[in-house]
């Protein structure tokens, strides 16, 4: 790799804040993507050239399966005691609900793709749509499944990653606004 202009223009020289002789790049030089001192842009460390991720799936780093089986069964057990969302799931099916969640935030999140394989693309929107979802029926939602996340006890970036996912898809899914 080669190194960045100096402040000056000049070839050669270390980039602003960076000590003379560490290479460009990630620890080892390894390749970085992202747009580095951009505010809200991540910065991921790769294998290689357009390789994956060096820290792994977010699926892997969190504990894979065992966790998304913990956390759905966790917003389930709040869920169900909601008289606001508890009628829109279906309680003569409650373990068929709880293993297409979990395998879908699998799938999402880097594990296996056993969701699809079963269900077809998720089609989100069009699988809650037969649903009134209302502002309110959104927040009881997003109530249980904060406690379910806060459960988990991950890492804070972690948390913070799947929590941002989670609130972006529940507004997504609001359908009914009366």
């Amino acid at each position: 790799m080669t190194d960045l202009p100096s402040p000056s223009g000049a070839p050669g020289g270390p980039p602003v804040g960076r000590p003379a002789g560490l290479p460009v790049g990630g620890p080892g030089g390894l390749p970085v993507s992202g747009a580095a001192g951009v505010a809200g842009q991540p910065i991921t460390l790769r294998v290689g050239l357009g390789g994956s991720s060096a820290s792994g799936s977010f699926f892997d780093r969190i504990g894979g399966a065992p966790t998304f089986d913990r956390l759905v069964r966790r917003f389930y057990e709040g869920v169900q005691t909601d008289d606001v969302i508890w009628p829109m799931y279906p309680q003569d099916d409650l373990e068929g609900a709880i293993s297409r969640l979990s395998l879908f935030l699998q799938q999402y999140w880097g594990g296996p793709g056993t969701y699809s394989e079963e269900r077809g693309h998720p089609r989100l929107r069009m699988r809650h749509n037969p649903f009134r979802i209302t502002s309110e029926a959104r927040e009881h939602w997003l109530l249980h499944m904060r406690d379910a996340v806060e459960s988990l006890e991950l890492a804070p970036l972690d948390e913070a990653e799947l929590w941002g996912y989670l609130d972006r898809a529940a507004h997504a899914m609001t359908n009914t606004f009366d």
